[in-house]
């Protein structure tokens, strides 16, 4: 899938938004990394509604999510 360049620029805004209103979430994330994010580790999701209601998953890391995972690190430390 190939991203037009509007929908960079609107992807960049969207994200731009999102950083300012959650500032935690890129830090979280740059340590996550740099404590070691390799192959093998698990990462847990918890969702909870407004009403109360939680899902929950989880996922091992492989070797193939490595790179999508330096993607993100990389784009997260350019704020």
């Amino acid at each position: 899938m190939a991203l037009n360049p509007m929908m960079m620029i609107q992807l960049k805004t969207s994200w731009d938004r999102f950083v300012k209103n959650h500032p935690k979430f890129p830090k979280f994330w740059k340590a996550a990394c740099k404590n070691g994010l390799a192959e093998g580790t698990v990462i847990d999701i918890k969702v909870t509604s407004p009403d109360g209601t939680e899902i929950s998953s989880n996922i091992k890391v492989t070797g193939e999510d490595m790179e999508l995972i330096r993607q993100v690190s990389d784009i997260l430390s350019q704020n």
